[in-house]
């Protein structure tokens, strides 16, 4: 039977290469900030930080991850064969699987996730306008460009909604206790009416 790979060892490993491709959790969080702080004035990077750090634990997420900086550093080294490794090397404008495999790790997330994530991958915002910049000799990011994005897309995405669930839970705290002052003002008079009587 083979060795079944621990999800510490897939999550360590995809964090590794995260960082010896130069991308940090905090790089992609400042992604995330920009694109939720107009909705939320008083947002602060400590929330997207964790949000970032939430969608990095998912498997879906690591396991792409994986398989794109693979490929990357393969062409990098000049390891595929012809066609994709011309293809993969110059970030062929009609090569679509980097997208597709980061795409793939956004549906999860909801709408907000996948408008984000072609927000992000028309306009190269933060360090993925960095990766898909061909400055560094010999550098392929054609794959890690775009899971920076997917990661960034369902960071914010996860943010709405719970920026939103916490909106509402104080809207209810906020009734809870308008209801419960009245009620408190309904026994006072009550007491009163029984003083007088």
């Amino acid at each position: 039977m083979k060795k079944q790979v621990h999800s510490i060892e897939v999550r360590n490993a995809a964090l590794a290469r995260l960082s010896e491709r130069g991308v940090t959790v905090e790089d992609i969080a400042e992604i995330v900030y920009l694109m939720q702080s107009p909705y939320h004035p008083g947002l602060t990077i400590e929330p997207c930080i964790e949000s970032v750090k939430a969608v990095l634990e998912k498997r879906e997420m690591q396991h792409a991850i994986l398989v794109g900086i693979e490929l990357d550093t393969l062409a990098e080294k000049g390891l595929l064969s012809e066609p994709l490794q011309s293809i993969i090397a110059t970030d062929e404008g009609l090569f679509g699987c980097d997208e597709t495999l980061a795409l793939g790790s956004v549906f999860g997330y909801g709408s907000i996730a996948v408008t984000t994530f072609g927000h992000l991958d028309k306009h190269k915002v933060g360090v993925i306008k960095r990766l898909d910049t061909k400055t560094a000799e010999g550098r392929v990011h054609t794959f890690l460009d775009d899971l920076v994005a997917s990661v960034a897309a369902n960071a914010s995405s996860r943010m709405a909604h719970r920026m939103r669930d916490e909106q509402e839970a104080e809207m209810a705290r906020a009734e809870a206790l308008r209801e419960h002052g009245s009620e408190l003002r309904v026994e006072e008079k009550g007491k009163g009416n029984e003083q007088a009587g």
